[in-house]
């Protein structure tokens, strides 16, 4: 449904997009798998040297696993206890050629590449305050793993606060909490309401890493809050819509500017090292589920969201080219019997290309602008849940 549900919660992941849905979800458990294919690409000219133009596949690994789970029990008639356990996003690049920018002397490895993952453990408590109104509250656990391999030509004295600290460190892991609340009301028979608010996470720092990203290896995940709706339009048919507010602007390593916005980019890995440069984020949710049967449900949902990424912060952005904007959504629920259901569902991320616009600069010597970075990127995810009513 585009991932339109604060105000429809539909099983014990709930609490991944509003805690107080847990409530409504009654007793179950249910775990997925998604297999997730991002297909991005970088392109760089102009360069003062040329030898670091060129054409890039960003796509050594292709296939990437996400695995989810949830359960939830009902305390007693108006109050439920659950966890869902769910990756929140991250973000990979393999460029088994290398980038020549970032690591173009010969006698240094020629892949480039980094690979962020988040995991979210969010143990919840939900409650009705009435037949109409719940309230939840959830602790968001979360786990990184980081991987960041061929910035060489980084890992300097003078570009970087803590050389040897910047690349080909192997995994490094980040861990931190937070609070996500939420509200659900029911207006009428026909409209309901919901509300959710999601802390920034302030995580522990990626030491390994230190000499890259911003405050000494900070990553923090960033203060996240929206509001939705859904409406049932006919007895068979619900539409439910969201709007999302990602605040990545407060996390140093995400919204501080790149090479070309940030005059006190360097050296890498102080407070004011360069970052990503993402802007914060407004996305629109839009879904429908239609009941087609007692034993089927049908589903279909519309995503968008301009990329934080400006045409001004493309050269970092190669390692994390987060450019999609629009997501199209299928997905169908099979109840096999009354404990048990199997759901299906594919999303199609349209490919979008940012061109880069005074993006580049040199970090040897620092200062020299030269060329331009174009990087572009399209996803599909297929998936499989089973879930258990008891």
């Amino acid at each position: 449904m585009g991932g339109a549900g604060i105000a429809f919660p539909q099983d014990s992941l709930a609490a991944g997009t509003n805690p107080a849905g847990m409530v409504m979800v009654g007793d179950r458990m249910d775990a997925a798998l998604t297999i997730f294919r991002p297909v991005r690409d970088a392109k760089r000219t102009g360069s003062l040297i040329s030898a670091f133009d060129g054409n890039f596949d960003g796509n050594d690994e292709e296939l990437f696993p996400m695995p989810e789970f949830g359960y939830n029990k009902m305390i007693n008639e108006t109050t439920s206890f659950g966890v869902s356990v769910f990756g929140n996003g991250g973000m990979n690049t393999s460029y088994s050629d290398g980038i020549s920018m970032f690591n173009g002397v010969s006698e240094f490895p020629t892949f480039t590449g980094m690979n962020l993952m988040q995991l979210y453990i969010v143990p919840t408590v939900a409650w009705k305050l009435n037949d109409n109104h719940s309230f939840g509250i959830g602790i968001n656990l979360v786990g990184q793993a980081l991987e960041i391999e061929g910035l060489q030509n980084f890992d300097r004295p003078g570009v970087s606060k803590y050389p040897g600290k910047v690349t080909d460190n192997g995994m490094d892991y980040s861990y931190g909490a937070g609070l996500r609340l939420g509200w659900i009301g029911k207006i009428n028979d026909w409209l309901s309401l919901g509300a959710t608010y999601q802390t920034k996470v302030s995580m522990s720092n990626f030491d390994d890493y230190k000499g890259m990203l911003a405050e000494g290896g900070g990553f923090d995940i960033p203060e996240t809050y929206g509001a939705g709706l859904v409406i049932t339009a006919i007895p068979k048919l619900t539409i439910a819509f969201d709007v999302v507010q990602i605040n990545f602007s407060d996390t140093n390593s995400m919204g501080n500017g790149g090479p070309s916005t940030n005059t006190d980019w360097l050296p890498l890995g102080s407070s004011n090292g360069a970052g990503f440069g993402w802007d914060d984020q407004t996305v629109y949710k839009l879904g429908l589920a239609y009941q087609l049967n007692p034993d089927w449900v049908v589903r279909t949902g519309y995503n968008h969201g301009d990329s934080p990424i400006n045409e001004k912060e493309t050269l970092l952005n190669t390692l994390a080219p987060a450019t999609v904007e629009d997501h199209l959504t299928l997905g169908a629920t099979w109840r096999i019997d009354e404990e048990s259901e199997l759901t299906f569902h594919y999303m199609h991320a349209f490919e979008n290309e940012i061109k880069g616009r005074s993006s580049s600069l040199v970090p040897f010597p620092p200062g020299i602008e030269t060329g331009e970075t174009d990087i572009k990127m399209y996803q599909d995810t297929f998936g499989v849940g089973y879930s258990w009513i008891f």
